[in-house]
């Protein structure tokens, strides 16, 4: 735990430059200095693991996140179990920045950093608490046959909260009209943008040359609805719902519908969460990928616990202060141990 704690004070205190620079004296850190010596936590880093190595090459065999899965899965289930979530749910993706040599390292030209380690994450939109969470390891053998992966994705991660009535926002990489029919069927409906490649959309969906700016467009199947809306000129956005009984129309100068406005509202819990989690991220340099993916368990399970801390006693600090609390709590047992430890070491020498 004191290990851990040196990690997030080192995240709120100097995130820049190499982590061993916390004991030198330019850029000494007193409180990681006072828990745990230079040589002492460098040991521990280069000796870390999180699987018994020895049955690892049998496991990795069916299970490429082996060297990891066994703490990522009690992660994911310790978050579903301490939080939860309300009425509206966000289903997004994390590229967590890292170029370590794995398997499913992925590069996306989109994002600001460009290679990393994907993660599936559902989050509840009030808080931005992760509920559950999923790494991109590539083919998944237990995907069934003709089924999309973005589907799959969604219906995992969404297992333990339907049949609640809640409703789920998701991109338009995971909506879907089939999948709006597999969530009406466990009473959860869903609210997304829809990619214009989708062989299910009609061709009025697709001609953007004729359409008046700002007007607004409603397609209805059974109890899903599709809002096709023109924000400029040759161009228009879909946004599919089964959430909305009724599409109206705002009053507004660009007279944007119901669909389009609580869709812009309801899809930033991930990206949310995302920049939460990267302000004081215990992220550092490493070469091996379990680690780095340790580093990101670290900055989501912080940010769980700020929001769970903060329901639990109405707490209305910075998130910076509760992690310096956190690494103080972390450390605590730790400094009593090698108080206890001095102490004999002085009662030996006296005798």
């Amino acid at each position: 735990m004191a290990f851990i704690s040196i990690l997030f004070v080192r995240a709120i205190m100097c995130p820049v430059g190499a982590i061993v620079d916390c004991w030198s004296e330019s850029f000494l850190v007193p409180l990681i200095k006072e828990t745990m010596p230079r040589d002492r936590f460098i040991s521990i880093m280069q000796h870390l693991r999180f699987d018994d190595r020895d049955t690892r090459a049998e496991r990795v065999k069916t299970d490429k996140f082996a060297a990891i899965s066994d703490i990522w899965t009690r992660f994911n289930e310790n978050c579903a179990k301490s939080f939860t979530p309300g009425e509206h749910m966000t289903i997004d993706e994390q590229l967590f920045p890292t170029k370590v040599r794995c398997p499913f390292t992925q590069y996306i030209a989109t994002k600001p950093d460009k290679f990393g380690i994907t993660f599936w994450m559902a989050t509840d939109l009030d808080t931005k608490y992760v509920c559950s969470a999923s790494p991109y390891l590539g083919k998944d053998p237990s995907r069934q046959k003709g089924e999309r992966l973005a589907e799959n994705v969604v219906m995992k991660l969404m297992e333990p909260f339907l049949d609640d009535g809640r409703n789920v926002t998701t991109d338009n990489f995971f909506t879907s009209l089939s999948l709006s029919h597999r969530l009406l069927q466990r009473k959860t409906t869903l609210l997304g943008m829809v990619n214009k490649v989708r062989r299910e959309l009609p061709q009025l969906a697709k001609d953007t040359a004729k359409r008046e700016v700002f007007s607004t467009s409603v397609l209805r199947s059974g109890s899903v609805s599709l809002t096709i809306y023109a924000p400029k000129k040759n161009k228009t956005v879909c946004v599919l719902s089964s959430m909305h009984q009724d599409v109206t129309i705002g009053d507004g100068r660009k007279r944007k519908p119901n669909t389009i406005t609580d869709y812009n509202h309801m899809k930033c819990g991930v990206d949310v969460l995302d920049q939460m989690a990267w302000m004081y991220s215990v992220r550092s340099a490493t070469r091996r990928w379990p680690v780095a993916v340790f580093y990101n368990m670290l900055d989501l399970a912080a940010v769980n616990a700020y929001i769970l801390y903060k329901a639990c006693t109405g707490w209305t600090g910075k998130r910076r202060l509760f992690l310096r609390l956190l690494a103080q709590q972390l450390r605590c047992r730790f400094m009593q141990h090698k108080e206890i430890l001095a102490q004999r070491q002085v009662l030996c020498q006296g005798l």
